[in-house]
């Protein structure tokens, strides 16, 4: 449980500081002028070329026959390739190699956190999973800000930041299989290949599977929410609240501490709560409405105080949400033999709001001319929208 604790602290470092401070930045110095358009561009096209990479990646690693057992090669080979990809985006030079670099890199880093992710299932008691959730969820937390913290002191070296989390990925993912060794899949037996069984697979019927399809309804306006001000924050700063780059950078890496701080505890408390009542569903609920108000405060008192005050809550919030969705997620999954699939398939509710996130943010800022509370008003609106999918759901409590 340690070594996913510090596999996603390390990929969630990587993804916060090259998402939110690092590429930002990058676009700015390209164009500042069409910095939002450009960023838009950026962060949609990664989303949508990765949309199906991690239940593609899932369902070939639950037939993956190898001596390293079926999850170690694609964490490897994504964790390697993706931290090389990483490494070259210092040298991109216009928004359209920068595009092509990140696209890449995310493709490759899916295909690592896809068999990662089904880990937890392969090896985990179902009594434990919500502290395994919520281990998960600590790694997730530290290592956003510790990667927005660190990138934040980065943006006049934005090679030193790169190279930093691409050597980073690559030393974890080699490490990760080298301390947690898999049982050999070299003898199983799967039945033959087909394409068109294969593909079948990935649809769950949301008639025969209702509450797989709550839950990724759930986790799709969650993202689509927390996205919204998350992957715009240093915009915020500088554009909405005028401060300075370097005292954005600076803020932002403060703020992301003191959210990293209350979503851990959160993410223990919680987690820990969670699995010794047998329940997830109340949890889920209250973690969005607790986001959603921290979301307001900001909207409400725009000041690099009520940011402050917004990650502090909003930790909280993140950090229960966290602690308990995957196990949620992995409770009502519809087959035990398909877990790296369907876990996938989960996750693409992730990755299609952060396609759509830039997009919506981009067409907010052009129609409400440039004013960032419009962001605020979504993401509360997409938030609360996912309280209400964890409601219907029948087989978990």
């Amino acid at each position: 449980m340690t070594s996913l604790l510090v596999s996603n602290l390390v990929l969630f470092a990587t993804y916060a500081g090259v998402i939110a401070v690092l590429l930002p930045q990058h676009v700015a110095d390209i164009d500042p002028d069409d910095k939002v358009g450009n960023l838009a561009l950026v962060t949609s096209a990664s989303a949508l070329a990765t949309l199906f990479v991690q239940p593609i990646v899932g369902a070939l690693s639950d037939r993956t026959r190898s001596r390293l057992g079926r999850r170690s090669p694609w964490i490897v080979f994504g964790g390697v390739g993706g931290g090389l990809c990483v490494i070259a985006l210092q040298f991109s030079t216009s928004a359209g190699v920068l595009t092509t670099v990140w696209v890449l890199a995310q493709v490759l880093l899916n295909a690592l956190q896809g068999p990662t992710t089904a880990i937890i299932a392969d090896r985990v008691d179902v009594n434990g999973r919500g502290i395994a959730s919520a281990l998960s969820g600590v790694g997730v937390a530290i290592g956003a800000a510790a990667g927005i913290t660190f990138a934040g002191r980065q943006l006049t070296h934005l090679g030193v930041g790169y190279t930093t989390f691409g050597v980073a990925m690559i030393a974890m993912s080699v490490l990760f299989v080298l301390l947690n060794p898999d049982t050999s899949s070299a003898t199983d037996e799967h039945p033959p290949f087909r394409w068109g069984a294969f593909l079948r697979g990935f649809w769950v019927s949301p008639r025969r599977h209702p509450d797989y399809a709550w839950a990724f309804g759930g986790r799709f306006f969650m993202v689509l929410g927390y996205q919204a001000v998350q992957n715009y924050t240093l915009y915020i700063l500088t554009d909405h609240l005028g401060m300075s780059t370097a005292d954005a950078g600076s803020l932002y890496g403060v703020t992301s501490m003191i959210s990293s701080v209350t979503m851990v505890a959160g993410t223990v408390v919680f987690g820990k709560l969670s699995d010794r009542l047998g329940r997830r569903k109340i949890f889920v609920f209250v973690a969005t409405i607790v986001m959603a108000g921290a979301i307001a405060v900001p909207l409400a008192v725009p000041s690099p105080t009520a940011m402050i005050v917004y990650a502090a809550i909003c930790g909280i919030g993140y950090g229960a949400y966290m602690a308990v969705d995957l196990a949620l997620m992995i409770d009502v999954l519809p087959s035990q033999g398909d877990m790296g699939r369907d876990l996938g398939v989960l996750n693409v509710a992730s990755n299609i709001p952060q396609a759509l996130t830039p997009v919506v943010a981009a067409g907010l800022l052009g129609v409400f001319a440039g004013n960032y509370a419009s962001i605020f008003v979504w993401a509360i609106v997409a938030v609360v929208a996912s309280s209400l999918f964890v409601l219907p759901i029948k087989s978990v409590r």
